[in-house]
């Protein structure tokens, strides 16, 4: 049992602290995971790690901390509060050198209180194109069926499904205040769906694929990230790109703000351009920061804000002649 000192001294930490015995129960927490958890601090004494750490998978990961005495860490584990909020936090557990085990609790911060405020302008955005969207998808239509031959009316097809797609996020931003719509999703699939738009442009680059085939689904909103690679190939075209190479790889031990994933899939958009300008590379991803004087500033942002609702990051390395967007997707919450 830690003795009294010790105690008093855990009692002034912000960060949340618990003991708990071999049996996975609790001895002790200090006030301030108390709060976080919302019980009263004796009221826990004696009860299971399993009321407010209910995944199987994190209380075999404490099981395994105290059977082979070593520190494992749970990054965004999800707490079962006794006020029944949500809430998610990154927690360290080790051998207490009593037979049980000392747990940090770092909660997370909320994701309303972190969300970006381009949201905001996301939704005024996807209000002004609601229109003219219903527009492009009732012209599409007309062609469709006034056209001759099956390559000009996969065209018109090709354009109503964007148009929907399109109208179907704006749809999100306005109704849904923006949440994704997580499913199973095939990464390659929408490289493929990429190439296809791609090569219905009026000058389209050329293209090479560097596929990993073994690589898993993740789990994802597949119209959000079909956009954010819409968004960097096009940005690569639009600045003077005429070699687009689509890769995709497993890396694993990635750095995303404060956590590291174990294991996420990249995805590349490596392009032979001029390049970021130098004046531009810190802020790329602000909004309204552009390096074309017809940009709006709104697509690298908008492509950062997706991939870190999806858990990733997106970043930008390089040289001119050879510019690499990377998107980051986690692997270890895939189905």
């Amino acid at each position: 049992m830690r003795n009294e000192a010790w105690r008093a001294w855990a009692e002034q930490l912000a960060t949340g602290v618990a003991q708990v015995d071999a049996d996975l129960r609790v001895r002790w927490l200090n006030s301030a995971l108390a709060e976080l958890l919302g019980c009263g601090m004796r009221s826990a004494a004696g009860q299971s790690l399993a009321l407010w750490l209910g995944a199987a998978d994190d209380l075999a990961q404490a099981r395994r901390a105290l059977d082979e005495a070593r520190f494992v860490q749970l990054r965004e584990a999800k707490l079962s509060t006794f006020d029944e909020r949500a809430l998610e936090a990154d927690i360290g557990m080790q051998p207490d050198g009593d037979g049980g085990l000392l747990l940090e609790v770092h909660a997370l911060a909320e994701r309303s209180q972190t969300a970006s405020p381009l949201s905001a302008t996301l939704r005024g955005f996807a209000h002004e194109v609601k229109n003219p969207l219903a527009g492009l998808r009732g012209a599409a239509q007309l062609l469709q069926r006034r056209v001759d031959g099956a390559e000009l009316q996969a065209l018109a097809g090709l354009i109503i499904d964007e148009a929907d797609r399109l109208a179907a996020l704006a749809n999100r931003l306005l109704h849904h205040g923006g949440a994704a719509q997580l499913g199973v999703v095939n990464i390659h699939q929408l490289l493929d769906r990429l190439s296809e738009l791609l090569q219905a442009e009026p000058s389209p680059p050329r293209l090479r694929h560097d596929f990993d085939p073994s690589l898993p689904d993740v789990r994802g909103d597949a119209d959000r990230l079909q956009q954010v690679l819409l968004n960097l190939a096009r940005n690569a075209v639009e600045a003077g790109a005429r070699m687009l190479t689509l890769r995709t790889r497993a890396e694993h031990g990635v750095r995303v703000g404060t956590r590291v994933l174990r294991s996420a899939l990249r995805v590349d958009v490596v392009d032979d351009g001029p390049g970021v300008p130098a004046e531009l590379r810190d802020m790329l991803f602000e909004p309204l920061v552009s390096g074309r004087a017809d940009g709006t500033g709104l697509g690298l942002a908008l492509s950062r804000e997706i991939a870190h609702e999806h858990g990733g990051e997106l970043r930008c390395a390089g040289r001119p002649g050879e510019t690499v967007f990377s998107l980051y997707l986690p692997l270890e919450h895939a189905p």
